[in-house]
């Protein structure tokens, strides 16, 4: 089951973040069709948040056919968009040793970040 966090500093209004999180984790691999979201209840203790804003997320994200809500049961992954699983865990791997790299080398979480958000831009840009 997915654990939502959220973050203040981001500029993106919390109930796009839990969306944003819950696609993450169906294009990980870590959402798969038929997994239960945790309950609005659940969401709202953990997070302290209005349960308005994640009936906000959640309804949109039944509004793209991603989730299913039933009434008195929960709400469930209805597709997955994870079309290359295989090659997604040994990209994970090498990505979590570069990470340890990047703390070895001194950089905090901020840095590293930073480091990964701009060389992910400039590379997609060299792409195009």
């Amino acid at each position: 089951m997915i654990e939502f966090h959220l973050d203040g500093r981001s500029g993106v209004a919390p109930y796009m973040q839990l969306i944003q999180q819950v696609r993450q984790a169906m294009r990980l691999g870590l959402l798969r069709e038929g997994d239960r979201l945790p309950t609005i209840k659940d969401v709202v203790a953990k997070l302290t948040i209005n349960p308005n804003t994640v009936l906000k997320a959640y309804r949109e994200l039944e509004y793209e056919g991603l989730v299913t809500a039933r009434p008195g049961v929960g709400t469930f992954i209805a597709r997955t968009l994870n079309e290359e699983a295989a090659a997604v865990e040994p990209l994970r791997e090498e990505l979590r040793g570069w990470l340890r790299r990047a703390r070895a080398a001194g950089l905090d979480p901020e840095s590293i970040e930073a480091l990964f958000a701009t060389t992910f831009r400039a590379q997609l840009q060299e792409s195009a």
